[in-house]
Parts: structure tokens; sequence; C-alpha cells
């Protein structure tokens, strides 16, 4: 096994509970916000409101803004925006242009046949990106998926390592019927996309702070999965984590442009129609640009009730008609007895 391998018992189990205690699995706080200190290193003077709210947990948002021409917006201030939860205006009491804050990314690869001419685009294009994009404090893992799902490395700054993780992706290799080495979940047939953005979520990014980011080189057809969509959305919600879905496939036809879009935009990310090797490398630097390019901004909800619904945030632009990237919602974190 792999050094920076899970072993494959474990995350078996763990993937079985996890199926079997959806119900139950809140992720108390995660997706709510980070550490108060985090929070006051995040922010600038311009933040007005510098009071301290006991028990109240800060919500935070990364937000990307567009111009009509998609090209990222990087000198707006906080009068430029408006938040609102379940439609009710929100005080924003933190802001910063988030330049340094560390990174989490997971790089999340569809090996199943129908992407078996595209794969080695895929794999130069991504190991590009982490060579430009990871920086000091920043981190990565690298998943390959088809039946089954396989972590071809845990957490590393090395970009060294992910490169050779990227490069044993390989299409087709679970077709076998076996569990593979550093397996993530069982082979139980089809592509398994859901299931992984639900286990990479629950199980990699959930306990991780800061800014963090599933990357998915997919024609995003889910097949078989026990998860559903809005399951695996609602993980990756809870963890805090935005989904980028580069939509790689060979015929537009098979393609689940649909799919794609529910994940990207119910959590502040981009489906991105990837038709060639140049377009591939293209949307690689646009995620950069964007990942390096986000306003955070900090408010502490109206709404106080610790009853671990679901909250809509909407995140408007005061004068600007900029079109601007940022999730939809959380969940509140749930009273403890």
């Amino acid at each position: 096994m792999a050094p920076n391998a899970i072993g494959p018992r474990c995350l078996t189990v763990l993937f079985a509970l996890a199926i079997l205690s959806a119900g139950l699995l809140a992720l108390r706080g995660e997706g709510l916000a980070r550490p108060a200190q985090q929070a006051a290193s995040a922010t600038s003077a311009s933040s007005p409101d510098q009071a301290i709210h006991v028990g109240v947990p800060l919500v935070n948002l990364y937000a990307t803004v567009l111009d009509n021409h998609k090209a990222i917006v990087k000198d707006l201030d906080q009068s430029d925006f408006k938040v609102f939860e379940d439609k009710v205006e929100q005080k924003i009491s933190f802001f910063s242009h988030e330049k340094t804050l560390p990174l989490s990314i997971g790089l999340l690869i569809d090996t199943s046949v129908s992407e078996q001419n595209k794969i080695e685009e895929e794999q130069k294009a991504a190991s590009q990106f982490f060579h430009r994009v990871l920086q000091e404090g920043d981190k990565a893992f690298v998943i390959e998926f088809d039946v089954g799902a396989t972590l071809l490395s845990s957490w590393t700054s090395d970009v060294d390592v992910l490169d050779r993780a990227i490069h044993r992706a390989a299409t087709g290799g679970g077709g076998a019927g076996q569990l593979k080495p550093g397996v993530f979940y069982p082979n139980l047939g089809g592509t398994r996309l859901y299931d992984t953005i639900y286990a990479a979520s629950l199980k990699k990014m959930a306990s991780e702070s800061g800014r963090k980011a599933l990357i998915i080189l997919t024609d995003a057809t889910d097949q078989g999965s026990v998860m559903t969509i809005k399951q695996a959305v609602e993980a990756a919600q809870r963890a805090d984590t935005l989904i980028q879905v580069l939509v790689v496939y060979e015929e537009k036809r098979y393609a689940s442009f649909d799919a794609a879009k529910t994940l990207a935009e119910e959590t502040g990310g981009r489906a991105i129609d990837i038709g060639s090797q140049n377009r591939l490398q293209k949307a690689f630097d646009q995620i950069s640009d964007e990942l390096r390019s986000e306003y955070s901004l900090g408010y502490y909800p109206t709404n106080t009730t610790p009853d671990g619904k679901y909250r809509q945030i909407k995140l408007e632009m005061t004068f600007k008609n900029y079109k601007v990237l940022a999730r939809k919602g959380y969940y509140s974190r749930a009273e403890t007895k």
C-alpha cells in the first residue's frame, strides 16, 4: 500500500457506516464558519462591526465576481456587497480580499471507460494546475473513480507526489471486481460520481478549515451511486466545500450538464464545458485565478436558532451588474443535548 493511502478495510467500513447513518450525520457546525481567530485574521480595517457575538457562529462566504465578459473583478470593497439569509438582509461584519488563506483542494478524476480518450489530456492539465496554484501552506489529494474510488494520494503539499498520483490514474481499472490499493470505497458497479463526492466531502474535507474546493474531471454522468445528487451537494455544503466541475466528454450527448451545473452552482463553483485540450488548460487557468482572487465576507446571522436546518444565502452586488459565484446556503448548527 502507498504511504499516503488509507487502509481498504477501514475506509470500506467507514463508508458503509456513513451510508447507514446518513440521516444522522449532521457534521455539526461544519459548513458554518471558521474558528474566531481565523475570521479575525482574515478581516481588514474596513470591517465596521468588531463586536464579539457570544454563542453565535460566524458565517463565512468566499466569493468570486465576474464582469459581463467573464473576467474576474478584483477592485471591489465591502460596500459593493449585500448578503441575505432566507431573504433577510444581514450585516456584513468582516470583509477582505482573500489571497493568502491556505487552500485545500481535492482532485477527483473520472476514469470510467467513457473518459479513456481524454485521460492523458486531463493528467497533463491537472499536473500543470497543481504546479501553478499550490503555494506554501496549501495542500491537495487525488482520487480516481469509476465503479469504485481509489485514493491515489492523501493530503500533501508536495506537487511531485501529486503529479505521480495523477499519472497513476487509469481508465477501466475498476472492472476487475476487486478492491484497488488505497481503495476509498468498494467496487459496486457503475460510475459512482455522487458517492465519491459524498465520501470525499465527509472523509477528507469536513475536518479541514479555510478555503476548500473539489475539482472534478468528469462527463458528470452518474451510474450506480448509493447517494443521490442532493445528498452529494449537502455533504459538500456541510463541509463548506465548493465544487468545480470540468465537463470532459467524448460525445457531448453523453454528458450530464444539468447534474454538473447543480453540483457546482449549489456550492459556489462553476460547471465548465470542455470541448478540447486547449479549453481544458484554459479552464484550469480560470480556476487557479479565481481561487487566488476571492473576496471573504463574514456575518453573524440574525436567526440564531440552533435547529440544524438549511439556510439559504443570496449574495448580491449593491450597484454593479456583475455575476457572483458563492455558495447558496449552509446548515445551521444543531443544538447538542
